[in-house]
């Protein structure tokens, strides 16, 4: 069996994880990256501009299979051209790699795409895969994301959709900022507090990144998060109880605005807007989940 995974955009902090644990499995691991090509770390990296043909391409010819992780990130204020470049970066990715593999001679296996759970928008109702759509301009993305990815069929190659949701890793990531907070005596609840976390273990994610990779029975959407989503005042709460601080004044709406656009220049929606999803189609079909309980992973995690 050909061991090359190709990682388009896994610069970050969820590429990077999996290309190390992808690694450890014996795997062979190509990222695609808008910076130079170079070797580093025992991972080749190639250059590309997410969008034309180009060198890049015959990377995916004959590798096993593809995950993209292409995008803007959405922590960002959402100016009109933040917004367009959110949009395009994952839409034109989408589509060029699409290309590149009806071109291969030898297709890749699986296309594996790292996508979001904010498709759900803003709600406490339980969502699983087949749930209605919210509303607002990331339930946008992702439906242009989703409609991107499944309207070309690949004869020869299964496309994976993992809707991921708050990805808890190891020194970066989502629990990052809420790890600072608590630090410093202000983690407590964000906003209202009842909106809900979605969260997943770095190390249950990756599992499910090599399920999609490997498992020849996988394919469409999959919600890819922990099976227990907790509400943004009980995770707070729990994130204290592990870093041993007390109780925690609560950041109000006005202040949230206020310190995420002028302090941290995110988009206070981030914070302040969640979901309730359960991963019901990896239930089903036997995924086993190694963290189950917020206490554990975050213990883990930070201990």
């Amino acid at each position: 069996m050909n061991k090359k995974i190709v990682l388009p955009g896994g610069s970050g902090f969820l590429g990077q994880s999996l290309a190390s644990f992808l690694l450890k499995k014996g795997y062979d691991v190509t990222i695609l990256t808008r910076g130079k090509s170079r070797v580093q770390n025992s991972i080749r990296y190639v250059h590309w501009d997410g969008r034309t043909l180009g060198e890049w391409a015959k990377e995916l010819d004959g590798c096993y299979a593809v995950v993209n992780f292409t995008g803007k990130s959405v922590n960002c204020i959402y100016t009109e051209e933040n917004k367009k470049e959110i949009i395009r970066s994952r839409y034109y990715s989408v589509r060029i790699l699409q290309k590149a593999i009806l071109s291969c001679e030898q297709p890749p296996r699986a296309f594996v795409q790292a996508g979001s759970l904010a498709i759900f928008g803003n709600t406490r109702d339980v969502c699983i895969e087949n749930s209605p759509h919210g509303e607002g301009f990331s339930v946008k993305v992702c439906q242009l994301w989703e409609k991107a990815f499944f309207v070309t069929s690949l004869p020869h190659t299964r496309q994976v959709m993992l809707r991921i949701g708050f990805a808890l890793g190891r020194d970066g990531g989502a629990l990052e900022p809420l790890k600072k907070l608590a630090k410093y005596n202000l983690g407590g609840k964000v906003g209202p507090g009842n909106q809900y976390i979605s969260w997943v273990h770095i190390d249950d994610l990756n599992n499910m990144f090599l399920k999609a990779i490997e498992d020849q029975s996988m394919g469409g959407i999959y919600n890819a998060t922990g099976p227990q989503p907790v509400t943004n005042k009980s995770f707070m709460k729990t994130l204290r109880k592990v870093m041993d601080k007390g109780w925690a004044p609560p950041a109000p709406t006005p202040l949230v605005w206020a310190g995420a656009y002028i302090v941290m220049g995110t988009e206070p929606s981030l914070a302040l807007t969640g979901r309730n999803a359960l991963p019901e189609k990896l239930i089903d079909e036997g995924f086993t989940f190694h963290y189950n309980n917020l206490e554990a992973a975050l213990r883990d995690l930070l201990n």
